[in-house]
């Protein structure tokens, strides 16, 4: 095992810079704080990542490294900035570095470089290293494979491989992957090594280097949270030392007795080799827990490894016989070491093996890779334990609450292990940290500036060297368009903790629409702290605030309640930039009052601020107020069963989702523009089209007739319009729809050009919105006649957009509320009651006079409408009639039947064609259970429905498989 030091040590190195990385820092939390640190800069007690440990390690060792890194996981992000500044590895020269797309035939340019003729034989030994997720190696398998049959006569591979990859079951979005990784070495022949922690990525990521002398060689560890966690990691070893420690025990390894040994034996002598050099004690196979247990886990990977030990040796001290052997060489699967890690008290073994999804862990005929080499290795021993195959799926998220459940389980020898997970509550979780460690959690939305808060106070903290501090952070794009959540530990020990927190002493949240999508305060201790940044709220509207959980969770936990409002800070009125600052100051308000009196002028140079902090300071008093938390909010009146709210995110990202796209530029040009392209086509390129910026084709046809079908009293308007389609060569066939491209009203288009003071003659050029690289010419009338739905509804991002342009301090208060939830009432009134169009809103607010190229940016353009064909072409064959018609109408007008049919009678409702009507139907389902519902109460009452019902009542009938959506 790893000798991590138990306690601070020394002052962490600073993070110098010896030559310049590139014009621009990036930023990514597979960085230590964010930030890219330089080569010569990772040695000794320092804050790292394991990912960046991983490529100091590669860039180091390494002739030649392919990573194959999504854009967004950045697992080789720093080894083009040190390729780029001219580092030298330890070979004395600069690592080649290739950036390459994971695709079918990955790998090929890997075995083309080291076969080349050109290729220097003297590198034959130099290891070439792949940077990769566990995503890759399914394209990389085939090569990979080559490189094995002719290891004999290639260099050393290495590939430092993070187990993630995307899911796309359930609403995990990522997920840590082993599963490819372990078929991969147990097929092909390959070796592979995990990682049970960030502390000891560097050794083993060494030691499997090394173990690429002897064959392919992977090397494994938590692509999802671990390997990205800042921590402080003591006995980082630098280039020099990290070289050193390569040759050594390389050249030992060249001797008689290495060479003569075979595979297993090769491996066993290594890693003895690797413990005498380095003075630790890592073996194949690690055994935790009770001296004498009766009851073992086997794991293999990063969090399980890490888990489950320290909960193994929990358990043991409260006397529970129970123990775990971490597997940290999976192949190759030395069993006689296997079966002497295994204490001779052991009765059950339970095997934790990692299959693909939850199908194969519901499959009784399929069993984990792990499982099946344990079974082997004690079936062949003779040995008579029992043996478990306790399977789980690559979405599972362990904790110290569903490990302490699988032990348990394990000890009443039950074979729905993985089900008391879903049921494991706080009774079966067993504290695993110790008393000094403090935990903060920070809840963000990924588009504020207060995401940036927490690891800003992480590396505020980490600057007092008696301290250890971890910063994680997790991004769910799924959720209110992006949630970012953020934990720090602080203690004067070392830190190992794979998971969320889960009791925090303080949570912060600066958003709050956030309060409504997650249990918050699941993961506050009891008596912790919450703070919530509402601004402009008062004492008497904040039980409308926020919702029941909470408050209900405030009391029955004894959560401190705070409120954050930026608003009262006279300073962050003037200046609003600033109340990122105030969301640090606040933190530290509650939490490390010491720091904020202490702490400020690092605060100041890390923000690369000064003389702000004071003054903010002043106004803590007033932005930051404590709410004592009445009795009564405990008690609610009884409301409808609601789905319980997720405790934790769920990380399908790492970075936040890029909500703006880029708009193409729209330039209002001279008459002599378009008449240019007209007159030289050729030369300009010129091409006479209709519609060129539509991706269908597209015809002109004339209105045959338009006669309204319904009665002139009645209620609504249904007509049966018909087209010639002349000799446009239009074609159709039944049951498709015809989109029509509607113009808007010449006078109202005239009025509104006259109002707002455009020259309709101008020639407006704008890209494209099928195809940015096709360029239309349009007059300003054309363009508000064709191209730009002037009268049509706004969203409330245009009253957010108009905002920018209004000079009025009141009407741009108005128009971002509108934008708010405060505005919603009103919002709505003006949509469905008003029906008010952007050229009303544009009307009311005279002061927002955006030019008209702003215009065209913020204001939607035109779409077709599309309507089901009510004719054959076989019988009217220059000829198409619609019949317009809504679907949900018609449903009104058959309401009796679809109760009958679809509730009485169990049948399935199918919706096809376009996304538009889906709502619409969707309430009409609604109302007709609740009818359905009603109706079923005793004589003289019908059944009272509650608030929310009729919702989840089609989401049910949507999982039964009864309301089917085919829509595009």
């Amino acid at each position: 095992m790893h000798f991590q030091q138990p306690s601070s040590s020394g002052s962490p190195i600073p993070q110098t810079t010896s030559k310049t990385l590139t014009p621009t820092s990036p930023k990514s939390s597979s960085l230590p704080f964010g930030h890219p640190p330089s080569l010569p800069s990772i040695s000794g007690p320092t804050y790292l990542t394991a990912q960046t440990l991983i490529q100091q390690l590669s860039f180091t060792l390494s002739d030649k490294i392919f990573a194959y890194s999504p854009s967004t996981f950045d697992l080789s992000l720093l080894l083009p900035l040190w390729q780029h500044a001219g580092e030298k590895n330890g070979w004395g020269y600069t690592t080649d570095i290739q950036s390459l797309e994971t695709r079918v035939g990955a790998g090929a340019s890997a075995l083309g470089y080291i076969f080349s003729r050109d290729f220097e034989v003297a590198k034959r030994h130099i290891p070439q290293t792949i940077v990769a997720s566990s995503g890759s190696l399914g394209c990389l398998r085939r090569a990979v494979d080559q490189w094995s049959c002719l290891y004999g006569v290639a260099n050393p591979l290495v590939a430092h491989v993070a187990a993630v990859d995307y899911s796309a079951a359930g609403k995990k979005g990522l997920v840590t992957d082993y599963v490819e990784a372990m078929g991969m070495a147990e097929e092909i022949g390959l070796g592979l090594v995990g990682s049970k922690s960030p502390f000891e990525v560097q050794h083993m990521g060494l030691f499997a280097t090394l173990l690429a002398k002897v064959l392919p060689t992977l090397h494994l560890y938590d692509g999802v949270s671990v390997g990205r966690e800042t921590c402080r990691i003591v006995d980082v070893l630098d280039q020099k030392g990290l070289f050193r420690q390569f040759e050594r025990i390389g050249k030992e390894m060249e001797g008689v007795e290495g060479r003569h040994l075979d595979g297993e034996g090769r491996v066993v002598r290594l890693l003895k080799a690797f413990n005498e050099e380095l003075g630790t004690d890592y073996g194949l196979f690690e055994y935790q827990g009770h001296a004498q247990p009766e009851n073992v886990l086997v794991v293999f990977g990063t969090v399980e490894a890490s888990l489950s030990a320290q909960v193994a040796n929990a358990l043991a001290k409260t006397g529970e016989k129970v123990g775990v052997v971490n597997v940290r060489v999976y192949r190759p699967f030395v069993e006689e070491l296997f079966l002497e890690a295994l204490p001779d008290s052991v009765q059950n073994v339970a095997v934790l093996g990692q299959v693909k999804d939850k199908t194969a862990v519901a499959d009784t005929h399929e069993h984990s890779r792990l499982y099946t080499d344990v079974l082997a290795a004690l079936s062949f021993s003779g040995s008579k334990q029992t043996v478990m195959d306790v399977k789980y799926a690559r979405e599972q998220v362990w904790t110290p609450r569903n490990i302490t459940a699988v032990f348990r389980q394990v000890g009443q020898k039950s074979s729905a292990v993985i089900e008391a997970l879903e049921a494991a509550d706080e009774e079966a979780e067993v504290d695993i940290l110790d008393d000094s460690v403090q935990q903060y959690t920070f809840w963000s939305s990924d588009e504020s500036a207060s995401a940036r808060v927490p690891v800003v106070l992480g590396q505020l903290l980490s600057g007092d060297s008696s301290t250890n501090v971890s910063v994680r952070t997790g991004h769910d794009n799924l959720v209110q368009s992006g949630i970012v959540r953020t934990d720090i530990r602080s203690s004067n020990k070392s830190i190992e903790a794979a998971y969320s927190v889960d009791a925090a002493d303080v949570a912060v949240v600066t958003e709050e629409k956030i309060l409504g999508e997650f249990e918050i305060l699941d993961s506050v201790k009891a008596g912790g702290v919450l703070v919530v940044k509402l601004p402009g709220v008062k004492d008497e509207d904040l039980e409308k605030k926020l919702p029941i959980h909470i408050r209900k969770g405030l009391v029955a936990k004894k959560i401190q309640l705070y409120v954050l409002d930026p608003t009262a800070s006279a300073k962050v009125a003037q200046e609003p930039e600033l109340e990122t600052y105030l969301t640090q100051l606040a933190f530290l308000g509650v939490a490390r009052e010491d720091v904020l009196t202490a702490g400020q002028q690092k605060l100041a140079a890390i923000n690369g601020i000064t003389n702000v902090l004071e003054e903010l300071t002043a106004d803590l008093d007033k932005a930051l107020r404590q709410i004592a938390v009445p009795e009564e909010w405990a008690i609610t009146e009884e409301e409808a069963e609601t789905a319980p709210l997720p405790v934790d995110l769920s990380v399908n990202s790492f970075t936040a989702f890029e909500k703006i796209e880029p708009e193409p530029p729209t330039l209002l040009k001279k008459w002599t523009v378009a008449a240019k392209g007209l007159a030289f086509r050729e030369a300009y390129g010129t091409q006479t089209s209709l519609r060129p910026d539509l991706g269908i084709k597209t015809h002109v046809v004339k209105v045959q007739e338009r006669r309204r079908l319904t009665p002139l009293t009645y209620d609504r308007n249904i007509f049966h319009i018909e087209f010639d389609l002349g000799d446009s060569g239009l074609k159709y066939a039944i049951g498709e729809a015809l989109g029509i491209h509607a113009e808007n009203d010449k006078l109202e288009v005239e009025e509104f050009i006259k109002w707002y003071g455009l020259d309709p003659e101008e020639i407006v050029e704008v890209p494209t919105r099928d195809d940015p690289n096709i360029l239309e010419n349009r007059t300003v009338y054309q363009s508000l006649l064709q191209n730009v739905d002037i009268f049509g509804r706004p969203p409330k991002r245009f009253y957010e957009a108009l905002a920018d342009f209004a000079d009025d301090p009141k009407e741009k208060q108005n128009l971002l509320t509108l934008s708010t939830p405060d505005g919603a009432t009103e919002f709505k009134r003006r949509a469905e009651v008003d029906t008010v169009t952007y050229a009303d809103i544009l009307l009311e607010f005279p002061s927002a006079h955006p030019s008209f190229h702003d215009i065209v940016r913020i204001v939607a353009p035109m779409k077709r409408r599309e309507y089901s064909i009510a004719s054959s072409q076989h019988v009217t064959p220059t000829s198409v009639a619609l019949q317009k018609i809504y679907i949900q109408d018609r449903m009104r007008e058959t309401m009796r039947e679809i109760r009958e049919a679809y509730f009485r009678e169990g049948g399935s409702f199918y919706l096809c064609g376009p996304t538009w009507p889906v709502p619409d139907v969707t309430e009409v389902l609604m109302e007709a259970w609740v009818v359905e519902e009603r109706s079923k109460g005793g004589e003289g009452e019908g059944r009272k429905v509650k608030k929310g019902e009729e919702r989840r009542a089609v989401e049910a009938l949507k999982e039964e498989g009864r309301f089917v959506l085919e829509v595009y």
